[in-house]
């Protein structure tokens, strides 16, 4: 996986070290919803079962592989 170095600086905060890499290759592969941002960047959701069925954004580059942002999303609506 690449990531970028906002991505590697924000996953050190406490709310975002839990987040597993497992997660969020999950969440790549298979999307609940996705959507493409104006910029290029493409969000993708899809829920965690070993955490209570949150839902965990990933937000990808344009290039579909480079993880920009990883983030349990309160507000996921399908």
């Amino acid at each position: 996986m690449k990531f970028t170095q906002y991505f590697l600086t924000t996953r050190q905060r406490p709310d975002r070290s839990l987040i597993k890499l497992e997660w969020i290759e999950f969440v790549i592969l298979n999307p609940e919803k996705e959507q493409i941002q104006e910029d290029g960047r493409i969000k993708r959701w899809a829920r965690i079962h070993e955490m209570d069925n949150r839902a965990l954004r990933v937000v990808l580059l344009q290039d579909g592989e480079t993880i920009h942002n990883a983030f349990f999303d309160r507000s996921f609506k399908k």
